[in-house]
C-alpha cells in the first residue's frame, strides 16, 4: 500500500518476508531507520550492523545519533514482477520514525520517479511503462525461487540457456554483484553489462 502523507509517499514493502512501511522522501539526504523499529521488527539485527562515517545527524526536531548502518534487501511488490532494492539505512538511536525512510540518492540510483497527476503512481528504473500505482497491493510471503523467476521475466538472457541455467546464472550474479556492479546499483541500470 502507498499513500500520501504530507509531502512524503508511503509504501508497504517486503523485507525478510514481512511487511514494513517505507517512506520515499525526496528531501532526505540519507536513508534511515530507528533503532527502536529494528528492535521491535528484526531479530539479531545487531549482527548485521556496519560502521558509519558520520555519527551525528540533524533533523527538524534536533540532533540524532547514529550507531551504524544496515543493508536490507527491500522488495517493492508489483503484480507484473517485484522490484528489489538494496539500500543502506543509517540506524539512529533516538529517531521516532515508524518504518524505513528512503533517501534522494537511492531514488536517483534506482530511477524512482513519483508522478502526481489524477492518479498518483511511481516508476522505477528505465521502463517508464511499468508504473507502480499507489494503490493497495497485497504482499504475501514469497518463495525465494518465485522471486528469482520474477527477476528472470525482466532479464534478457540468451535464449540458448535452459530455465535451470537462467536461475543458476541469476543466483551467481546476485551473489557476486560487487565484482561487476557500482555500489548498490541495480543490475538493470548498469550499461554495457548485457548478459
Amino acid at each position: 500500500m502507498a499513500y500520501v502523507h504530507g509531502t512524503a509517499t508511503k509504501m508497504t514493502v517486503c523485507i525478510d518476508n514481512a511487511q514494513h512501511p517505507l517512506i520515499i522522501d525526496s528531501g532526505a539526504h540519507c536513508s534511515i531507520v530507528a533503532r527502536s523499529y529494528l528492535d521491535h521488527h528484526f531479530s539479531n539485527w545487531e549482527k548485521q550492523l556496519l560502521p558509519t562515517k558520520a555519527k551525528n545527524f540533524k533533523s527538524a526536531s534536533g540532533k540524532m545519533n547514529s550507531i551504524g548502518t544496515i543493508i536490507k534487501e527491500t522488495i517493492i511488490p508489483h503484480r507484473k514482477g517485484n522490484i528489489r532494492l538494496n539500500p543502506e539505512f543509517v540506524v539512529l538511536e533516538d529517531a521516532h520514525i515508524q518504518g524505513l525512510l528512503l533517501e534522494t540518492d537511492y531514488q536517483r540510483m534506482y530511477g524512482i520517479e513519483i508522478y502526481n497527476s489524477k492518479h498518483r503512481n511511481i516508476t522505477i528504473g528505465t521502463n517508464k511503462e511499468k508504473k507502480f500505482s499507489l494503490d493497495i497491493y497485497q504482499i504475501s510471503t514469497q518463495d525465494p525461487l518465485e522471486g528469482l523467476l520474477n527477476e528472470l521475466r525482466e532479464c534478457q538472457f540468451s535464449n540458448t540457456l535452459t530455465s535451470k541455467q537462467n536461475i543458476s546464472l541469476l543466483k551467481m550474479l546476485r551473489k557476486n554483484r560487487p565484482a561487476f556492479s557500482i555500489g548498490a546499483e541495480p543490475l538493470e541500470n548498469i550499461r554495457g553489462h548485457d548478459i
